[in-house]
């Protein structure tokens, strides 16, 4: 009986010696832990940011200028016969103010101005120029004239709208164009150095459908004897940006063979009221060495943009870039008949088009 009890201290006092061993171990392991801690730094495991691929499309276009305001008149119109009596009369200098309402004929501009003092014509929305009739005549007509600025006002009912002859270094800006017999802006007789900005065309093609075409530059090869001499058409270094052009029954924008070295950018384009007989895209490129950049078009009736040869030598070196297309239509985004030396920069984005961006390989360019 003693044993038995002394065996039972025994290992009562085994098992106590037990215990207290783990919690010193315990205690022991926990003030090391903490030792460890305190010494020595321990990074964190960097994060890893995925790899950023860029999206391909349009870069932003170039800033335009700000829109322009016309200076002080030096002669303010309220009646056709005013407004002619002052455009015979227009000088280097000459500011030109419409009132508002509606000057009924057409107009005739030859006056030549100069880059330090151009010739102004300058009207609100409220002022109105209205040729009387879709079916013969040009609302305003720059005929030799040169350094004339038209800014802000209306054009109304005649066979076309505002053209240009032999006319150089004008500016065509915040014109709103509409109702016109065929085209509504044309750049025409070795033309050049024009810049048409910020207007507004629409509803053209009203007599003729296959004519309705919005901004036209030069002249077609078989109008060569009328309007150049039976030569080339040289209506060169034009600029045509920032312009919104719909309801045209023929191409927004038209370039013509022998027309050479201009820009069509930021223009914003539709092709609702398009006929088949009068075109088959947003813009025809007919001469050389144009770059069409930053345009934004929907609705074709058939591809976006388009080049042509007529006649050799012509339809070749314009560069297409940044260009957001959303065709809606059979064709392509741009279609180059024949390819020559056209490029189409992978820059472009196309939308709608069943048969896909170009007829040609995009380049990086």
């Amino acid at each position: 009986m003693n044993r038995q009890r002394i065996m039972a201290v025994v290992i009562a006092v085994l098992a106590t010696m037990l215990t207290v061993a783990i919690v010193v171990a315990a205690v022991s392991l926990s003030r090391y832990n903490s030792l460890s801690a305190s010494s020595v730094s321990v990074s964190p495991t960097p994060s890893v940011s995925p790899a950023t691929v860029p999206t391909p499309g349009p870069t932003s276009p170039p800033s335009s200028s700000a829109p322009s305001t016309c200076p002080p008149a030096t002669v303010t119109v309220s009646t056709t016969k005013d407004l002619e009596a002052a455009l015979a009369a227009a000088q280097p200098g000459t500011v030109i103010r419409l009132a508002p309402g509606t000057f009924v004929g057409q107009f005739l501009g030859k006056a030549a101005g100069s880059a330090a003092s151009p010739i102004w014509l300058c009207g609100s929305a409220d002022s109105k120029l209205d040729g009387g009739t879709t079916g013969s005549g040009y609302v305003l007509h720059l005929d030799g004239a040169s350094y004339w600025h038209l800014l802000g006002f209306g054009v109304t009912n005649g066979q076309k709208g505002v053209v240009t002859d032999a006319a150089n270094n004008n500016t065509i800006e915040g014109l709103t164009v509409t109702g016109i017999g065929d085209e509504g802006i044309h750049l025409r007789s070795a033309s050049s150095n024009n810049v048409v900005i910020r207007n507004t065309v629409s509803n053209t093609g009203l007599l003729k459908a296959k004519f309705g075409e919005g901004i036209y530059v030069g002249s077609a090869q078989k109008n060569w004897c009328s309007y150049s001499s039976c030569q080339p058409d040289r209506s060169d270094h034009n600029t045509i940006t920032a312009n919104t052009v719909s309801h045209t029954t023929a191409e927004n924008i038209d370039i013509k063979e022998g027309t050479t070295g201009g820009t069509v950018s930021q223009n914003v384009l539709d092709g609702v009221g398009m006929v088949q007989s009068g075109a088959d895209s947003w813009i025809d490129v007919k001469g050389n060495d144009w770059t069409i950049d930053h345009n934004h078009g929907v609705n074709s009736v058939n591809d976006g943009f388009q080049t042509h040869q007529i006649l050799d030598g012509w339809g070749t070196r314009n560069h297409f870039t940044n260009n957001l297309l959303d065709v809606n239509g059979p064709g392509y985004g741009i279609n180059l008949t024949p390819v020559l030396g056209n490029t189409v920069s992978c820059s472009n984005i196309v939308t709608g088009a069943a048969r896909g961006l170009s007829n040609i390989a995009c380049t990086s360019g």
